[in-house]
């Protein structure tokens, strides 16, 4: 990232959003957070040089199309988005915690409701389309940009008990290889990052039993945001100029693919 670059993040209210909203601000960018809690964004926002707070669902895409428009519309271009915005079901987490506890095999698909499926899908694939969407409507036009999802390593071991969540990040990285195929032509990158276990809000609310299920002392130990936001800022940066819908998997060695 350049000084004065136009970023959008998107989940930027804590976690890894909020991560690369801080390392785009200390490389000179000009960053619009936005995040579904306009609290958090706003002290996320409040902390940093050249940091604008934004309230927004991408699950709604007339929300999505309208801050972006926006930035566009405030500084004149957009050069790097940063999807990371997203949900978990903590409700099926603590099923498989229980589960776990109980040493027997979970029925978590059994007890996943309609509501539950739908609110997994619809912020963190549909919100992915419609991030994606609003993004190539702008960057196409320019001939330049960079877009960076952030998907999930759940996607390809598929978690016992965690269809939904598996499905949707799953979705998410073939949405952004094909977009990714197409955004090319016009000069724009799309690339994913699939974190592993990693210390943001989500882990903090899986259930204890769960979350040392997760723990190997073979592998790395849960990723920081941190660490997670620099690999995102590194696809998004002149480096990876060669790399277009690659799916970077980041779980610090639980499995390779």
């Amino acid at each position: 990232m350049g000084q004065g670059q136009v970023a959008f993040v998107t989940g930027a209210g804590s976690g890894i959003g909020a991560a690369v909203a801080r390392r785009l601000s200390g490389q000179g960018a000009v960053v619009v957070a936005a995040d579904v809690n306009p609290a958090a964004v706003e002290a996320v926002a409040a902390e940093l040089p050249g940091v604008t707070p934004a309230t927004l669902d991408v699950a709604d895409a007339g929300q999505v199309e309208r801050a972006v428009a926006k930035v566009v519309r405030d500084h004149g271009r957009l050069d790097v988005v940063v999807h990371a915005a997203g949900v978990d079901d903590p409700a099926a987490k603590q099923v498989l915690a229980d589960a776990l506890v109980a040493g027997e095999p979970p029925q978590a698909v059994a007890a996943l409701g309609d509501a539950a499926w739908r609110r997994v899908l619809s912020v963190n694939l549909d919100g992915t389309f419609h991030v994606l969407r609003a993004a190539v409507r702008v960057m196409t036009p320019a001939r330049a940009g960079a877009i960076v999802v952030i998907g999930s390593s759940a996607s390809f071991d598929a978690p016992v008990g965690y269809a939904h969540y598996a499905a949707a990040k799953a979705g998410v990285h073939a949405l952004s290889q094909s977009v990714a195929k197409e955004a090319i032509a016009f000069g724009v990158r799309v690339n994913v990052v699939a974190p592993g276990p990693t210390d943001t809000g989500m882990a903090a609310r899986t259930p204890e039993p769960l979350r040392h299920s997760m723990s190997d002392g073979r592998v790395r130990p849960y990723a920081s945001p941190e660490e997670i936001a620099d690999i995102a800022i590194f696809l998004a940066g002149a480096g990876a100029a060669n790399l277009v819908g690659a799916v970077l998997l980041a779980n610090g060695g639980r499995f390779t693919v």
